[in-house]
């Protein structure tokens, strides 16, 4: 069973499903890596995301861990620092990137999906976009494999292939969503209001990064800032047909489903 292909010929829908983590911390590591391989390292921050990252087919041109700190939702904020080991994280001295992260979950060992899809969409936008893209553990959503997610845009992004993807970022760096139909969503963001701005920007034909942003969220309403003024949305949450979530696991599952009503 392939979990992404046969979440791809159910037309399961992606939006509202990007990570709703608000806070997230990068470290590089070159592997191996297993299915939880933060967790295998001993790395817990609380309240805290953490992610390995490792360059594609290469190795770090700088002795020491390259960290990434990221917040996002709403804004979205991303810092940097280099420490001599793992075990000198808390020493980490911060400052603030501003250049693009492109993130490919290639965790195989979490998902055969996330390897067979992910790591050519890693090689192709390494190939473009080399000091720019990073492999990454589990993004989250092995079915909608290869998987992105995009700093600082904040912008998850699945269902990718190596031609999808290089038109994609493409896209995202000239400050651009690219076709709704790869976007998951904001990471940060609640699913129901990942799925308003998507259905607000298809029905209204925005697609610039800042067109549209989240600006509160109460119960199933949503409230969104636009140039032309303030729209919002009631957004009914469901569950979808259960449905096996990964190649590695036969239990099946009803992930959430978004019904958008906007006003």
């Amino acid at each position: 069973m392939i979990c992404s292909a046969l979440s791809a010929a159910d037309g399961e829908p992606q939006a509202g499903t990007a990570p709703t983590d608000a806070e997230w911390l990068f470290v590089e590591h070159p592997g191996p890596w297993g299915a939880k391989a933060a967790d295998d390292l001993g790395l817990s921050v609380p309240r805290v995301r953490v992610q390995l990252i490792r360059r594609h087919g290469r190795s770090s041109p700088e002795s020491g861990v390259r960290l990434f700190a990221a917040t996002l939702g709403a804004e979205v904020s991303v810092r940097t620092a280099v420490v001599p080991s793992l075990a000198a994280l808390d020493d980490a001295t911060w400052t603030p990137y501003d250049e693009p992260l492109l993130l490919v979950c290639t965790n195989g060992r979490r998902d055969r999906c996330c390897s067979e899809l992910g790591r050519p969409v890693a090689a192709a936008l390494a190939e473009r976009w080399p000091d720019a893209t990073w492999e990454t553990t589990h993004l989250g959503g092995h079915r909608f494999s290869g998987t992105l997610l995009a700093l600082p845009a904040g912008v998850a992004l699945g269902r990718l292939s190596v031609a999808t993807a290089v038109s994609a970022v493409e896209a995202l760096l000239t400050g651009s969503l690219p076709d709704l139909g790869l976007v998951r969503g904001r990471a940060g963001l609640p699913g129901p209001a990942q799925a308003a701005e998507l259905e607000l920007r298809r029905t209204a034909g925005l697609t610039g990064l800042d067109d549209v942003s989240v600006t509160g969220t109460a119960g199933d309403e949503v409230t969104l800032r636009t140039a032309s003024g303030e729209r919002r949305a009631t957004v009914t949450t469901t569950r979808g047909e259960p449905r096996q979530q990964s190649c590695g696991d036969a239990k099946l599952k009803a992930a959430p489903s978004y019904l958008v009503a906007l006003r």
